[in-house]
């Protein structure tokens, strides 16, 4: 991305092995991700900058102190690079690894190949080659679906709870899945949109709001006797869905926040009498990818669904442009 809206597909060199910790992989798929319309809208810096962060594909080389991943793995990757083995790791903190390096600031997957660094720690093999249908899904777990699933456990999802997710795009519709498989008895999706509130039933949402602000913290109270739900989900990023999923949220529920959230400014006052339990920021996905391939590969859910554009890697700004203008919740990329 040369500046806001301006992108461009260019050739690079191949990427190499630099240390003895990396793999080279070839990427099979990627994709767009809303979090890169940032940089698309111009409220994230963008001066020729690497795009992209989801990605599955093959292992073409390794670095001479990779042990557990080998050429000719099919893998799924973190949008967190991560050693697994640091201490925050061990607590089931990837995302805030003493190694940290987001995939999307130096690496960037929208491409043909990309070098892993930590392969050890990020990479996460299939048990072999996926079938060809299997790879949306797998792809989704590198980013949306992982970060959909922190979101519920984060909000503390479970039997019995009451969920209200707020947001709509494809990490909010991957809430709702997470929400359904954890067992959540009744699944408030906040959704405007007919194409998406159908994605969210077929998710498992029970419920349908389409009020926003406090006429939607007014919808969910009337849905939970006036209490607020259980767990809510954030995931937007605004001043509006943040103080929504706040107030939205009974005392002494949790809310879990993966919307990246720009000048959203919370008082302390009205985070106080909230009286909520908060948890959120970058997904630690890692904590969760063994799980969700093996949910994957067993066909028991189907995040692969949230793709409803298809374009080549030579189309990509199509693929912006569209997701942009709400007319495409998330696209994938060919190569």
């Amino acid at each position: 991305m040369y500046k806001a809206g301006d992108l461009r597909v260019e050739e690079r060199e191949d990427p190499k092995i630099i240390e003895p910790t990396d793999a080279i992989v070839k990427l099979t798929a990627t994709c767009i991700c809303g979090s890169d319309l940032w940089a698309y809208r111009g409220i994230e810096p963008a001066d020729h900058q690497v795009m992209g962060h989801e990605y599955v594909g093959v292992v073409e080389q390794v670095g001479s102190e990779v042990k557990n991943i080998k050429v000719g793995d099919f893998v799924v990757g973190s949008f967190v690079i991560s050693d697994n083995t640091c201490e925050i790791c061990r607590s089931g903190y990837q995302s805030g690894c003493v190694h940290r390096e987001f995939v999307a600031q130096t690496i960037g997957t929208q491409a043909e190949k990309a070098r892993i660094p930590y392969a050890d720690g990020t990479l996460v093999p299939t048990p072999s080659q996926p079938a060809p249908e299997l790879i949306p899904s797998l792809l989704a777990a590198s980013d949306v679906l992982g970060t959909g699933w922190y979101a519920a456990d984060a909000a503390g999802v479970g039997p019995g709870k009451t969920v209200a997710v707020i947001g709509d795009g494809a990490v909010g519709l991957m809430a709702v899945l997470a929400a359904e498989q954890l067992g959540a008895q009744r699944i408030i999706a906040m959704s405007r949109h007919p194409e998406r509130q159908e994605l969210a039933r077929f998710y498992g949402a029970t419920d349908i709001v389409a009020e926003r602000g406090d006429a939607g913290v007014a919808r969910i109270k009337e849905l939970t006797g006036g209490l607020g739900a259980h767990s809510v989900i954030e995931a937007v990023g605004t001043q509006q869905s943040t103080m929504q999923a706040i107030r939205a949220t009974r005392p002494g529920g949790y809310m879990g926040f993966v919307g990246v959230n720009y000048d959203v400014t919370i008082r302390g006052i009205d985070l106080f009498f909230a009286g909520i339990h908060t948890e959120g920021g970058p997904a630690p996905v890692r904590r969760f990818l063994p799980k969700l391939i093996q949910l994957v590969w067993d066909r028991k859910i189907d995040p692969g669904k949230v793709f409803d554009l298809v374009l080549p890697l030579d189309k990509v700004a199509e693929g912006y442009k569209a997701m942009d203008e709400r007319r495409a919740i998330k696209v994938l990329l060919t190569l």
